[in-house]
Order: structure tokens, then C-alpha cells, then sequence
């Protein structure tokens, strides 16, 4: 079985860095939590760890197919409990394609196997919560 393993060390205040395979990431927290806001929330990378691995697979599919766009961008909307542990309750992945005559059948294929057998992420999401999608296509 393969193994991950991430180091986390302590720099001040509420801040923390990451050592990501030689990657840096800086979380931090709002000012009004103690932090500085001198990074991410560490919440918020769980939002663009999904975003990174279901745009990541479907470009790759899409490549594949030999579909040409412009530009491929991913917003995550997530919803937050409002007690405590406050974790994110539901999540909304709009996929936005751009480019030329966009074929939406293979589009939504892409998505569609990304969703369903590649993104280890969005599987684990959908393990404990509502993961929905839509996806916008826009004409250049």
C-alpha cells in the first residue's frame, strides 16, 4: 500500500508550514483567531486539494480525447456547520471550460469519470458528505 506523509511544523502564533515533497504551503489564521493571516486556511486547502485533483484528472481526459479549450477553471463552494466541529457539511464544484464549439457530451463524460473512478479527494469527500457539480461552458 502506498504511503503519504506530510510534515507540519509550528513557526508562530497560529501559523504552520508544510513541507509538501519539498513544497512549502503556510497555513495561517484570521486575526481574529490569533493568526496573522500569513497563509491559507487549512480548511480552505481541503477546497483546493478537491478543486486540484478533479481539474487536474479532467484536463488529462480531455487531452485525451483531443478536445481543445482555452482555459479550464474550477470554483468549490462548501458550506460550513454552524456548531462546533465546524466542517464543511456540503460542497459545489463548478467546472468552467472555455473555448470554441466545446463538445458537452465529452465534457461532461470527463467530469463524469473524474467524479466517479479517478479523484481520490472527491472520494473521500463523498464518503461523509453532499459533493455536487454543474459545468459552464463559455463561448470565445
Amino acid at each position: 500500500m502506498e504511503q503519504h506523509k506530510v510534515k507540519t511544523y509550528w513557526k508562530e502564533n497560529m501559523a504552520f508550514e508544510a513541507d509538501i515533497d519539498g513544497h512549502k504551503i503556510v497555513m495561517d489564521a484570521k486575526a481574529e483567531n490569533g493568526g496573522r493571516e500569513s497563509g491559507a486556511s487549512p480548511k480552505k486547502l481541503l477546497l483546493a486539494s478537491l478543486a486540484g485533483c478533479t481539474g487536474m484528472d479532467v484536463v488529462s481526459i480531455l487531452k485525451k480525447m483531443r478536445v481543445d479549450f482555452d482555459s479550464c477553471e474550477l470554483e468549490v463552494e462548501a458550506d460550513v456547520r454552524e456548531e462546533h466541529p465546524k466542517y464543511y457539511c456540503r460542497m459545489h464544484v463548478i467546472y468552467t471550460l472555455k473555448g470554441k464549439g466545446l463538445p458537452l457530451e465529452k465534457i461532461q463524460k470527463a467530469v463524469r469519470m473524474s467524479e466517479e473512478t479517478y479523484c481520490g479527494v472527491g472520494a473521500l469527500f463523498r464518503k461523509a458528505i453532499e459533493v455536487s457539480s454543474e459545468i459552464r461552458l463559455v463561448e470565445n
